[in-house]
Formats: C-alpha cells, sequence, structure tokens
C-alpha cells in the first residue's frame, strides 16, 4: 500500500507540471487544450514505452507496480545488484530499472491526465449539457486496460502477444485523444472530405495490420532476421521459412508454443521479418493512394502531405534499421512514424466522417460546431 501511495505521488508530480501549463496558458478553451497536450504526451510515451523494449528494460523491475516491492530503484539497490551479480547479462540492471520505472511514473501521469480530462468531460455535460463525456470516459477505460496489460508485459515475462497488444492499446488510446481534441476545435465541416470515408477506412486495416506486423517483429527480436535489402538472405521469398511457429501467438518469448516448448527456430523469425516487410509495399501504396485522394481537396491538402512524408520516413527508417544493424535512435523513430501515421489517419477520418454526417438531411451542413460538440 505504501509502494502504491509513493507511486502515486511521483505520478501526479509529473502530472501536475502539463496541468499547470494547460491553466496558466491563455486558451479559451482549456479542455481542448489539455486534450491535445495529453494526446501529445501519449506521443512521448509511445516511444519512451519502444525505448524501454528496445534497450531490453521490459524486466529491468520484474515486478509490478513497483520495483522488487520498492517504489524506486534506489530502495530496491541491494537486490537489483543482486540480480545484476548473478545474471550480469541478464535483464536487471540499476540502468535498466530506471528506464522502466521512468516508464511507469510516465505512464501513471498521462492515466491521471485522462482522470482529469474524464472529470471535466461529465462536469460539464452536467453544467451545460454541451460535448458528450462519452467518449472520454471510453479513453479512461483503454488507460485502464493499458495499465492491465502494462502490468501483463512484466508479470508474464514479455510474452510476445502481450507486448504487442499493449503496443496496439497505446496507439488506440492516442488516436482516441486525437479524436478527442479534435471534435473541440470548432472548425466547420468540409463536404468534400466526405469522399475519403471509404479510403480512410481502407488505409486504416491496412495500417492496423502492418503495425501488428511490426510489433511482431519487435516483441520477437526479428528485426535482423532478414540482414540484406531488398531480398532477404538473399533470395525474394527465402526457402523454409516457419510461418507456423513464427505466428503461433500464445507462447513466451523466444520460445514454441504447447507442453512441448523449444527455442524458436531462426527461420519462424525470418517469417516474422519476410511478412512485416512484404506487407510494408501495401502499406505504403493503399496509404500513398489516400494522400493522393486528400491531396486533391484544398481542405485536407496538408494532412495529405503530412501522411506522405511520414510514408517516405517510415520507409527510410525501416531500411535503415537493417542496413545500419538495428540502430536505438532510428528504431525508435520508426515506432513514432507509425504512431504519428495513426495520428494523422486519424484526423483525416474525423474531417471525412464529420463531412459525410453534416450532409445528411437536417444537419447544419456549413454552420461550426459549437465548442465541445460532438
Amino acid at each position: 500500500m505504501e509502494t502504491l501511495l509513493l507511486l502515486a505521488l511521483k505520478a501526479g508530480a509529473l502530472a501536475a507540471l502539463p496541468l499547470l501549463y494547460v491553466w496558466r496558458s491563455r486558451a479559451p478553451d482549456k479542455f481542448r487544450k489539455l486534450a491535445w497536450v495529453t494526446a501529445f504526451l501519449t506521443l512521448d510515451l509511445i516511444m519512451f514505452g519502444a525505448f524501454t523494449r528496445l534497450t531490453d528494460s521490459g524486466l529491468g523491475c520484474p515486478d509490478w507496480p513497483g520495483c522488487y516491492g520498492h517504489a524506486n530503484p534506489l530502495s530496491a539497490g541491494e537486490q537489483i545488484r543482486a540480480a545484476e551479480r548473478a545474471q550480469p547479462s541478464g535483464p536487471v540492471t540499476m540502468t535498466k530499472a530506471w528506464i522502466e520505472m521512468l516508464h511507469r511514473y510516465f505512464a501513471m501521469a498521462v492515466g491521471l491526465l485522462i482522470v482529469v480530462l474524464m472529470g471535466m468531460a461529465w462536469q460539464r455535460w452536467r453544467r451545460e449539457r454541451t460535448g458528450s463525456p462519452l467518449l472520454a470516459t471510453v479513453i479512461f477505460i483503454v488507460v485502464c486496460l493499458q495499465g492491465a496489460f502494462g502490468a501483463w508485459t512484466v508479470t508474464m515475462k514479455l510474452q510476445p502477444a502481450v507486448v504487442t497488444a499493449h503496443l496496439l492499446g497505446g496507439l488506440t488510446l492516442l488516436s482516441l485523444l486525437v479524436w478527442l481534441a479534435l471534435r473541440e476545435d470548432g472548425r466547420p465541416a468540409l463536404p468534400r472530405a466526405a469522399d475519403l470515408r471509404l479510403p480512410v477506412v481502407i488505409a486504416a486495416a491496412v495500417l492496423v495490420m502492418q503495425i501488428t506486423l511490426g510489433g511482431w517483429v519487435s516483441t520477437n527480436y526479428a528485426v535482423m532476421a532478414c540482414p540484406d535489402f531488398p531480398l532477404c538472405h538473399g533470395r525474394l521469398i527465402p526457402p523454409d521459412m516457419d510461418f507456423r511457429h513464427g505466428f503461433t501467438i500464445w507462447r513466451g518469448l523466444g520460445m514454441t508454443g504447447g507442453a512441448d516448448a523449444s527455442p524458436v527456430p531462426f527461420q519462424a523469425l525470418v517469417a516474422i521479418h519476410w511478412a512485416h516487410r512484404t506487407f510494408a509495399y501495401v502499406a505504403i501504396a493503399v496509404l500513398g493512394w489516400l494522400a493522393w485522394r486528400a491531396a486533391r481537396i484544398k481542405e485536407t491538402r496538408a494532412l495529405a502531405k503530412a501522411l506522405a512524408l511520414l510514408l517516405v520516413l517510415q520507409f527510410f527508417t525501416g531500411l535503415s534499421n537493417v542496413v545500419l544493424q538495428w540502430p536505438l535512435v532510428l528504431a525508435v523513430l520508426h515506432n513514432g512514424g507509425a504512431a504519428l501515421l495513426v495520428a494523422t489517419l486519424t484526423a483525416l477520418a474525423y474531417r471525412a466522417f464529420r463531412a459525410h454526417r453534416a450532409l445528411q438531411p437536417g444537419a447544419a451542413a456549413l454552420r461550426p460546431a459549437p465548442r465541445g460538440a460532438g
């Protein structure tokens, strides 16, 4: 109980900084400002989570929510040093413990900001009957689930399915926060953007699949399974790829599934990497098509340019991870680029579906929505 209280105090101190920034800002709509700040910090948290995973710090503190029952690694120094002496190249070191705990503090602080957002949404609804609080409540539920997956990530020893689900949950949270912030901007609906509804849905499905495959590559440490480009081990389609073991969902890290679990064969890692790399061409084509469609509409041209730029950056950071042997900075940027693609696609989806709704009979098609209107 004492550990939880100390963790909450640390998270509260971190959350107080953005809250103070929002409250002292001159923004007339503090709710909208806080929504954007929380979305930005969620993007940062996703990238810091990638840094935690890529530095092999996910088990830097092998229990949860504290570190060997303590609220910070300094208090757990004796246990951490003992674990490091027993296994010098293992997952527990003081540096890794600090990385993991900083990630937890950061995540809890974002969770507190979301609690404040939900409270503001309900208060405004009761007072003014504007802006449905349901979306803010859904975001709160999602962040609670994220906390659970964060705990399972540790207690289930980085099981790939759990870690990948944790990544997808973080991106879902980012998308919902961006949607919430956009809902508050009060701009008029843009009728032509309604034409993007189907392309956006198709692109979203493809992007989710590609990010899931990318998460599966990362959580299975299969980035270097194909060390050459554009071929894989000198072949367009490597022989003997083991898709069965590579895409067995419920299994331990580095192990096959079932009662007779054994180390995952290398050809399974090749299959994982090859699937992500090959589907990347599909993702580039579909998202590029969406960017082209959006660029033809004046109101969404800026988002189309951002989408195209992010696609180019994602291609080169992904390629660099292979050619330059997985440098940490580029690997983190590749994760951040995926998150920015999700945010950009969310913005396009919001514009498209809001425009469609505005064109329905009885809707105020071109009238600016009031602050907080859904």
